[in-house]
C-alpha cells in the first residue's frame, strides 16, 4: 500500500514528510524508517497540524510494529506501548495525534491473527489517511455556503493541505468556495513566531491562486476596522465538549477582534478534534515550546540577551466568541455544549 500527497508519502517500508520548517523557499523532503523518527519529526515541526500529526502518528505506529514484529506476543506489546507512549508525548494540545493512537491501539487490540498484524495495522493508518482527505472535502463543502461571491477572508497560522493529509480544514472552506465559482480574497496573519501564515498558507494561496495579502499579526484589528474582513475562518488543535477552541497563540485575540467589529468569527475542524472528555478550555493542556522561536527569526537573535520568554504554542478562544463550527458532519451552532452533544449521541460515541 502507498499513499503521496503534499504533506506526506508512504512508501510501505518508510514514512516520507514535506519538511515544513523550510518552506517556502526549499522543498525538502525528510525519510522516517523507525518510529522514533517519526516522533522526532512530529515534535521538531517537520509536520505540523492537528489532523496530519495524527495520521503521521498512525503511520509511525505501523513503523513501530514492524520493528518488534518478530518478538514473542507479551515483549510485542510492551514494545507497542513504549511505541504508543514515545509517539503520545510529543505535542500535548493536538487531541488528534490521541485520537489516532487509540484507534491504532484498538485495531491491534481486535487483531487474533500474527500472519494479519502488520497488514492490518497498515490498512488502518491507510483508512486514517484516506478519511482525513474525504473529511476535509466534506468540511470544505459545508464552510464555503457560509461565504459569498467577493467575500474576503482572514486566516490565522496555517490550516490548509499541509497542516492535513491534504486538501485543509480552514483553507479547505476558501478552496471549496474557489471551485464553486466564488471570487476569494484572504488577508494572512504572519502567525508570530514560528510565521506559519507567512511561509505556509501565503505560499499555499498562492498556488491555489487565491488572491492574498500578507499582514503582521497586529495589523488584524485595524484591517478588520476598516471593513476589510468579511469573515474570519481558523482551525483548531483541540475543541471541548462547550465549544471553547484551542488553536496556535494569537487566535484568542483574533476572536476578541473580531467580536468587537461585528466580523463573524468561523473555526473549521473535523470531529476528531473534538474532544467530548474535556469540559471546557481550562482543562486543554497548552504545549509552551522553545524560547528561541522568540528570541531569534531564522536563527538570528533579534532579542536582548538575558531577556525571559514565555513562549505558549497555543492558546484558548471561549465559545461565546465563535460563531459557528464547521466539520464534516455539517455546521454546529450555539449553545455548543447541546450541539456538539447531540451530535455525538447520534454517532452513539456518549
Amino acid at each position: 500500500m502507498k499513499l503521496k500527497t503534499v504533506t506526506l508519502q508512504w512508501t510501505g517500508e518508510s514514512l516520507v514528510l514535506v519538511d515544513q520548517r523550510k518552506l517556502p523557499h526549499i522543498v525538502e523532503y525528510v525519510e522516517c524508517k523507525t518510529y522514533q523518527e517519526v516522533a522526532r519529526a512530529i515534535k521538531d515541526m517537520i509536520v505540523r497540524g492537528a489532523p496530519a500529526i495524527g495520521a503521521v502518528a498512525a503511520f509511525g505506529f505501523v513503523l513501530g510494529a514492524k520493528e518488534f514484529s518478530k518478538l514473542g506476543k507479551e515483549e510485542f506489546l510492551s514494545s507497542m506501548n513504549l511505541v504508543h507512549n514515545t509517539l503520545a508525548s510529543t505535542r500535548p494540545t493536538a487531541v488528534n495525534l490521541f485520537w489516532a493512537l487509540e484507534r491504532m491501539n484498538k485495531k491491534l487490540d481486535s487483531i487474533s491473527s500474527s500472519e494479519e498484524l502488520l497488514k492490518s495495522l497498515e490498512e488502518e493508518a491507510m483508512r486514517i489517511a484516506m478519511e482525513d482527505i474525504e473529511i476535509n472535502k466534506a468540511i470544505g463543502m459545508h464552510g464555503q455556503e457560509l461565504l459569498k461571491d467577493g467575500d474576503t477572508v482572514l486566516t490565522h497560522c496555517n490550516a490548509g493541505a499541509l497542516a492535513t493529509v491534504d486538501y485543509g480544514t480552514a483553507l479547505g472552506v476558501i478552496r471549496a468556495a474557489v471551485e464553486k465559482g466564488k471570487k476569494i480574497r484572504a488577508y494572512v496573519d504572519e502567525t508570530r513566531p514560528y510565521l506559519q501564515g507567512a511561509r505556509l498558507t501565503a505560499w499555499e494561496l498562492v498556488q491555489l491562486g487565491v488572491e492574498s495579502i500578507l499582514i503582521t499579526d497586529n495589523m488584524a484589528g485595524w484591517v478588520m476596522k476598516q471593513g476589510k474582513i468579511n469573515a474570519v475562518i481558523v482551525g483548531a488543535d483541540r475543541i471541548a465538549a462547550n465549544g471553547d477552541v484551542a488553536n496556535k497563540i494569537g487566535t484568542y485575540s483574533v476572536a476578541v477582534l473580531a467580536h468587537k467589529n461585528k466580523v463573524p468569527f468561523y473555526v473549521a475542524a473535523p470531529t476528531s478534534t473534538i474532544d467530548i472528555r474535556i469540559k471546557d478550555g481550562g482543562q486543554i493542556p497548552i504545549e509552551e515550546r522553545s524560547h528561541t522561536e522568540v528570541t531569534h527569526l531564522n536563527g538570528v537573535r533579534v532579542a536582548a540577551e538575558g531577556v525571559k520568554v514565555y513562549n505558549p504554542a497555543f492558546d484558548v478562544t471561549e465559545h461565546e466568541l465563535v460563531n459557528a463550527i464547521i466539520t464534516e458532519k455539517g455546521i454546529l451552532r450555539p449553545p455548543y455544549d447541546q450541539s456538539i452533544a447531540r451530535l455525538f449521541s447520534s454517532e452513539g460515541k456518549m
